[in-house]
Order: C-alpha cells, then structure tokens, then sequence
C-alpha cells in the first residue's frame, strides 16, 4: 500500500492581499511604499509580466525609471527571466505566448534605465524642438569643470574692475585658514589659495547646482548697516576705553583691553581724516566674536570705584548685538551676491551650449522644458509611453517628479504639474521614505510626500510592503523598537510601518552583537570620544579576524537563501556615516588595521589616495623634477619611499655641498659613501632635463623604473594596495594630456590642487565579486546587501542643521552664500 504525499504550502504572508493587488489591480494609480529587502523589484516586475500576459502592456511602451545602471540592468535580467517562467507556465495559449514572445523581442528596446538616459533619448529624438546641438555629448564634471571655471575667472576680472556691493563686501572679508590634504613638501613651497576669491568661487557652484531655481532672494528691507555699525563702534570704544582703569592681569580687563585695540584698528583710517570704512568694519566684525576670548569668571579684584559688574552685562550685551547684526548683514549680503554670481551661471550654460556639452543637471532642465512647454511633442510622448514604472520614487528630484507627472498626466493641455491628475493604472510609484537620504543630490522626503498626496487624491491608492526576506526576526525587532517610537508621519517624514518576519534566524550563531570598545576611557575614568575614536579600528578589525578566520560561522547569500556558505570577508561590510572630518581621513585607521591582519578589502569611494605613503612619495618627487631648486621636495624625494637615503647620508652631502640642487657638481673628493646620493641627483636632472619631451606618464614610469619602486612597493605589507595607486596615478596622468594639461608643470599644479580637495580615492584593487571586506558610507551602499554590516565610527555627530530651503511652487531655493545667511 502506497502512501500519497502532498506537498506542504508556505503559509500566506502578511502582506499577500498588498502584493495580489499590485499584481492584479492595473486600472489604479499605484503608490507602493516597501522598505529594504520586502522584494520591491520583484512586486515592479510582477506587475509589468502580469500587464503583459493581459495583453495590456507593450514592453516598446512603457518606461521604468531605475536608481542606477546597475539596476536596470538587474531589472531587465528578472523581467527576462519572468517572462521565460511566463511562456513555459501559458504553452497552451497562443494569445498569452504571442505577447510574450513580443516582450523578449522588445525587451532591449525597452526605456528601462536611468532617469538621466531616459532624458538623454528625448533629447536625441526631439534636439530642434529643444534648442540644442543634435550631437550633443553627456559632460561629466572632469569636462564641464574647467568651463566653469573659464566662466568664474572672466566674471572675477570683471568684477575686480568694477565690483558690485555684493562682490565688494566680500572682498573685504579677512584671509581664512582652508581645510585641505596631507602636509607634504609641495603644499609647503605653494599654500592653498585662500582668501576672497575661492569663497566666491564656492559660492557660484552651488548656485549653479539649483539653476533651475531662478526666483530671486528677498532682502533686508528694515536694515540700515552703517547706523548699526556705528553704534556698535562706539560702544566698542566706550567698553575699551574701561581697560585702562582695571587690572591687567584680570580676565574682564584683557576682554575690554582686547576691544580697545579692535576699535582703534577698525577706525586707523578716520585718524587720517579719510572716511569711515564701513566695508572693512563689517568685514573685522564678521570675525570678533570667532577671536575674542574673554573668559567670564565672576570675580574682579579691583578699584571699589572699577564697575565690574556693569560692565560684564555690557560686554555680554554688546556680543548678543554683534551676533545679531552679523546675521542682518549676512542676509542683506547673501541676495546681492547671489544677483551678482548668477552671471557666472549664465555664462557657464552658453560655453557648455557653444562646446556641445550637457551635464546630468541640464539633462534633466532641457528634458523638462520640453515636455512642459512644448505641447506637440508632450502629447505625442503621453499617447507612446503607456505605462510609467518608477522604482526609489523617495530619491527623486523636483525635475524628475515634473517630468514623470506630466507624462503621466490625463489633460494633454495642462502644463503645471501640480495640478495634473494621472491616468488611472498609467503611474506605477515605488518607495521607501525611510530611505531618502540624497538630499545632497537635490531629493526631498517632502516633495514625495506631496506627490503621493496629490496621486492619490486624484484616485490612486497607497500600498504597504512590510514582510521582509532579508533580515532575521531578531534584527527586525531591533529596528522597529529603534524606529517605530520616533517615526511619526508629517510633511517631510513619512510614517513607520513595523517590519514582519519571513524567515527564521540561526539557533548557534547571534543576529545583533554590542561590538565593545576595549579601551574607551580617558585620564578621568570617563568615556571619552578620541579614545573609542583610538581603540574601535583595532577592535573591528580583530573581530574582522576572527570572524573570518576563526569563528566557523556560516551565511547565506543573496539568492540562495536555502544554502549556508561559510563567511569570507566578502560577506562583511564596514558601513561609515562619513568617509572624511575636516582633513582627517576617517577610514584611514580601519584600513590599516584590516592590513595588520593581512584582511583583503575594498574601500568604495574613499578619499586617501594622495595622502597614502607611495602617491606622496612620487608627487614630492614629480615636484624635485620640475622645480630643481626646491630643496625642500628634493630632501623628500630623497628621503621618502623611492630613494630612502637617511638623514645622516643627506646631512652630510650637504654639508659637503652646501645645497641638494641637482644641477649643482659635487666635488671630486666626495667620500665613496655619498656616492648613492649623486646617482639619485642624476635620475632627477634628467627627468627634468626631458620632462618636457615625453608624455607626462612616461616621465613616472621612468621615475618608477629607475628607482626600481614596483619591487620595493610590492614587498610593503600594504604592497597590493600600492601598486594598485601608482598605476593609478599613472592613468591620472594620461588621462590629464587627454583634458588638455599638456605641461608638465600644468600637471603637477593639478596634482597639488586634486591633493588639497581631498576627494579622490584609493584605486580599486578587486572587482565586486572577489574576496575583500567592503567599506562604504551608508550612500554607497543604498540597494546592496551584506551577511554581516558593522556599524563604525560611532562617535560621528548628529547632522547639522539644515543648510538649504526649498520652495518648488515659487521656484525658490535659498541656500547658506558666502557664510551669509538670507532671510
């Protein structure tokens, strides 16, 4: 007797009636809101396969918007994948199988990419009707770059000659000291430029990344600033005047004292007879309150006739009214500034216009003016593209929102976007507004909260995905009891839907670890910041160690939920809030202290190439080969990585020779010892002797093979790592002759300048999918997945206060100018 057996069903999960719904319910405006790992993409998919078996999409007629390349690519592998389990499940209907037949046809045509390539299509389609060279190339920043700064260098000539208020005031602004790279010999013989000109530089670009906001500022109206500065210099004067009657030794007279002189070197010029210098007062007031340290102890010991008392109340009242008129200034500064700079973005957009250049900014401008003002071609697009699929709808800027809407919209003749209603079951919106975190990149929480409100008002639904296939239900419980108290729905947060499980975590091994510090206290027996900041990469990386090689742990991998592999360093994540602090490189020490252990890893979108050993070395040495005089980058080269002389050995050839020019002869008595150190003066004099003869990159492959570095950098216990950056600098260079830096000299400059930005990273040395422990910011790592993530750099502060405010109706972005404020 045989017995029969039947195969046990997974019970439905939590949310099944939403995912059914958006599989099935395709004549309703659908705005899904998933958090990470609740299969989005895969609810995306099941929706554009289910309008396909119905017959009711055309893959040549839809658009899906994705994040990334990487993930349209990823979207087109499921779809065709679905579509493939589609035709073998619909064999015995003909009609179904034809429109899937027709989809795999379709399916490289289809718009499923970027939002950036979708608007770069229009645009090649339509380049008459958008007013635009029809062979237009998609500049990145390395191409657009130096155009503005052509545009910034004619408009700063200009303004030198005759500057506006705006331009004027800020010329008068005092030196500050600029956050830059390493020290190194170069930065010492050439300072970072400071001063006036690179705040206004600063202050054009971020003017230039919100031009599509032109709305212009509102000022001060009510602010009179030379009566303000006048009071306030003659109660400077009158509190200064107080320190010759108190004690000098005193902290309250030092205070005064210190006021005396700023009133008496503000007003130098009146003593001349010439005119009050209301600029340059504004400009010494913007930087008193940063300077003047009078410490505020209580007691005085002094005259009985000294009013001490009195006048540490004036003293406080006179900073609480430099604090406010350094904030009125600042807003009456900051919209004259900004009338004055917009020149600069004019300019900017007719050399990009005049050179065939289109950056991701104006892909998205031109795409919308377009579609919006330009009826003939927006009516033509809405009847073609039936369907609308937009994944990470919480990271989309107010373009792509205007852009998409109107697509979308049901009234061929209205142009606001704000007041289009979509085509029932044309819109398809999917989002997490937990996981919008690219504000920097103009994304707003906000506007997706209105767009969802406006889509639905217009008879759309919102759908909920909230079962999780990702995490375990430990880690689950731990995020909703983090989350679900302080995440309360208003118009720029959305609420929060609790995480339910899908699958069951590992009895032997935990999901959440309090990874401790193992020495996080001070002189005092307190908790202190720079010693976890000390002690928390030799920590990570030790249990980095163990988890990889000693622990025996298993994991699954994306994919293969079924099967346990046991964990390599690829499967763990160091995930930083910041990669940099000011000049210090954040992930520097965790990476030094993954390569103690000899632990493979990747860090993806670092920023301590030019500050690693091996890139300062050759920048020195490139540096000695182009200014032979520099005694300075000449000692470095030597002494650094390439030659590695002691100082002994250079003390003493120059002492002998009295200089290290490498043009200078030594003498013919010079000890035997020395010898080394002429050979190595040579290899400089003449690379610098054809520097100018050869590309650049053949001059640092001749460095590198004369000093036969690849060999001593490969035996660095940081070797791989090493090689991987001076071929990369060698690319750089390359690539530098093909952007037009022609000299060597040019070049070099170049490389100072990329030092002092400090935004360049180590070069890649695995592809994605070899061995190596990845360390990322949580930005890079938005759409990825790892076993193990270890949150670092705890000591990370809060974020700051916002430093922009949007309103998309007025087209107004107002934004922090110059360190001055606006209303």
């Amino acid at each position: 007797m045989t017995k029969s057996v039947t195969k046990q069903q997974s019970p439905p999960l939590a949310d099944q009636a939403a995912r059914d719904r958006i599989r099935d319910d395709l004549d309703t405006t659908l705005v899904v809101e998933a958090a990470a790992g609740t299969g989005k993409t895969s609810a995306l998919v099941g929706r554009i396969l289910s309008g396909i078996v119905s017959g009711r999409v055309s893959l040549g007629n839809i658009v899906a918007v994705t994040f990334t390349e990487f993930a349209a690519g990823e979207l087109k592998l499921r779809l065709r994948s679905e579509i493939e389990n589609a035709r073998k499940q619909h064999e015995d209907s003909a009609e179904v199988t034809k429109f899937l037949r027709q989809a795999v046809e379709e399916l490289e045509e289809a718009r499923i990419g970027t939002i950036h390539s979708f608007c770069a299509d229009l645009l090649r389609e339509h380049p008459v009707e958008a007013g635009i060279d029809p062979l237009f190339e998609v500049g990145p920043d390395d191409m657009t770059d130096p155009l503005f700064d052509i545009a910034f260098e004619r408009w700063f000539e200009q303004q030198l000659e005759n500057p506006g208020e705006g331009v004027r005031r800020i010329l008068r602004l005092p030196q500050r000291k600029g956050f830059g790279g390493g020290r190194s010999a170069t930065l010492a013989r050439r300072p970072r430029e400071s001063g006036p000109k690179p705040i206004l530089r600063k202050a054009a670009l971020e003017l230039v990344k919100d031009r599509d906001f032109e709305t212009a500022w509102r000022r001060c109206e009510d602010f009179d600033r030379d009566s303000a500065i006048d009071d306030l210099v003659t109660e400077i004067k009158a509190l200064g005047d107080w320190s010759d009657s108190g004690r000098a030794d005193q902290w309250l007279t030092k205070s005064l004292a210190y006021l005396k002189r700023f009133g008496a070197e503000a007003t130098r010029v009146e003593s001349l007879g010439e005119a009050r210098d209301y600029d340059g007062i504004e400009a010494r007031l913007f930087g008193l309150l940063g300077s003047w340290r009078g410490k505020d102890w209580r007691a005085y010991w002094g005259h009985d006739d000294f009013p001490a008392d009195e006048l540490r109340e004036r003293r406080d009242v006179l900073k609480t009214r430099i604090k406010e008129f350094v904030d009125k200034a600042g807003a009456d500064l900051a919209p004259r500034l900004r009338e004055e700079l917009w020149q600069i973005v004019s300019d900017f957009k007719q050399l990009k216009e005049r050179a065939g250049y289109l950056d991701f900014l104006d892909l998205l401008l031109r795409a919308r003016d377009l579609v919006r003002d330009n009826r003939d071609v927006r009516v033509e697009l809405q009847e073609r593209f039936t369907h609308l699929f937009v994944d990470e709808f919480q990271d989309t800027d107010p373009l792509q929102a205007e852009i998409l809407m109107l697509l979308a919209a049901d009234a061929p003749d209205e142009r606001d976007w704000w007041l289009v209603q979509p085509v029932p079951g044309k819109l398809f919106i999917v989002a997490d507004p937990k996981q919008s975190i690219y504000r920097f990149r103009r994304a707003d929480v906000a506007l997706y909260q209105q767009v969802k409100r406006q889509v639905l008002d217009a008879g759309g639904a919102l759908v909920d995905l909230n079962v999780s296939f990702r995490a375990v239900p430990e880690i689950q419980q731990a995020v909703n009891a983090a989350f679900a108290p302080v995440m309360k729905e208003s118009l720029t947060q959305a609420s929060y839907v609790p995480l339910a499980p899908s699958r069951t975590g590992s009895e032997t091994q935990p999901a959440v670890i309090a990874l401790p510090v193992s020495q996080p206290y001070g002189d005092y027996g307190k908790v202190v910041d720079w010693k976890i900041d000390k002690s928390l990469p030799g920590d990570v990386a030790a249990f980095v160690n163990w988890l990889v090689n000693e622990s025996g742990w298993t994991v699954t991998e994306r994919g293969r939920a079924e099967e346990r592999v046991p964990l390599q360093a690829r499967h763990v994540c160091l995930l930083f809030r910041r990669l940099r602090h000011y000049t210090t490189d954040v992930t520097r020490k965790y990476v030094e202290a993954l390569e103690s252990y000899q632990i493979p890893h990747l860090l993806v979108g670092g920023s301590s190439f030019h500050s690693r050993e091996e890139v300062e070395a050759i920048r020195n040495a490139l540096t000695a080969i182009e200014w032979p005089d520099d005694e300075l980058a000449v000692f470095a080269t030597l002494r650094g990585a390439l030659f590695a002389f002691t100082d002994s050995q250079l003390l003493a050839y120059r002492t002998i020779c009295s200089s290290l020019h490498t043009f200078k002869q030594p003498p013919d008595d010079l000890p035997e010892s020395l010898t080394e150190v002429v050979t190595a003066l040579a290899i400089l004099r003449e690379l610098h002797r054809q520097r100018n003869d050869r590309p650049i990159a053949d001059t640092i492959g001749a460095l590198l093979a004369a000093t036969r570095a690849h060999a001593g950098f490969a035996n660095w216990s940081t070797g791989e790592q090493a090689l991987a950056n001076i071929m990369r600098l060698t690319d750089m260079a390359r690539r530098a002759e093909r952007n037009g830096l022609i000299s060597f000299r040019a070049f070099v400059d170049w490389l100072d300048e990329q030092a002092e930005s400090g935004d360049v990273g180590d070069a890649p040395i695995m592809e994605e999918g070899v061995d190596g422990v990845r360390i990322m910011t949580v930005h890079k790592a938005k759409g990825l997945e790892f076993p193990v993530v270890l949150l670092v750099d705890i000591t990370a502060k809060d974020t700051r206060e916002p430093s922009k405010w949007i309103d998309q109706a007025a087209g107004l972005s107002v934004i922090k100018l110059a360190g001055c404020t606006p209303i």
